[in-house]
C-alpha cells in the first residue's frame, strides 16, 4: 500500500487537531506551520474532511478548525476513505467484485485478506491512540519486528 502526501498530510492535520481538542479552533495556517504542510492543500483536506464530518470549521477571527467528535471515535481509516476513498482496491474496484480466472482465481482472497489487515490496522487506531502515544497492542507487535522496518 502507498499512502499518498495527501493521506500523510490529512493524517497529522487531524492528530494536530486531536491534540488540541479542548482549546480554541486551530487556524489552518497553525496546522500548515506545525506539521509542514502547504496552506492551499491542507485547506482542501479539511474541506473534505468537514464535508464528511470529521472536521468543523468557523471563519472569522475567532475562528479555525476542530474535531466534529471525539478523537476517539475518529479512525486513520476514516481519514483515509474521507480523503482517497476504500483502503482496498484493485483497479477502482472492491475485491469483491473482480472475477479472476484459472490459475488467477485465488488472487480474489489475497486481495480480500490484505483489505482486512488493512482494516484490522486503520480501524483499530483512533487520533486519541496516536496523540496519546497509546497505539493498540496488534498494532504495536506489528511494528516491533525487525522485518517490519525492512523497506523491501
Amino acid at each position: 500500500m502507498r499512502i499518498s502526501a495527501k493521506v500523510d498530510y490529512a493524517v497529522r492535520a487531524a492528530v494536530e487537531l486531536a491534540a488540541a481538542e479542548d482549546e480554541e479552533p486551530i487556524k489552518g495556517d497553525v496546522i500548515a506551520e506545525a506539521q509542514g504542510i502547504p496552506l492551499k492543500f491542507l485547506e482542501n483536506i479539511l474541506g473534505e474532511l468537514k464535508h464528511v464530518g470529521i472536521v468543523k470549521s468557523r471563519r472569522g477571527a475567532q475562528g479555525g478548525y476542530w474535531l466534529a467528535k471525539p478523537a476517539n471515535e475518529v479512525s486513520l481509516g476514516d481519514i483515509v476513505r474521507a480523503v482517497e476513498g476504500p483502503l482496498a482496491s484493485v483497479r477502482g474496484e472492491g475485491p469483491e467484485d473482480l472475477e479472476y480466472k484459472g490459475g488467477a482465481a485465488p488472487l480474489q482472497r489475497v486481495w480480500i485478506a490484505l483489505r482486512a489487515n488493512l482494516r484490522a490496522v486503520m480501524d483499530e487506531v483512533t487520533l486519541a491512540d496516536v496523540v496519546a502515544d497509546e497505539l493498540p497492542a496488534q498494532v504495536r507487535e506489528l511494528s516491533e519486528p525487525a522485518e517490519a522496518w525492512s523497506p523491501r
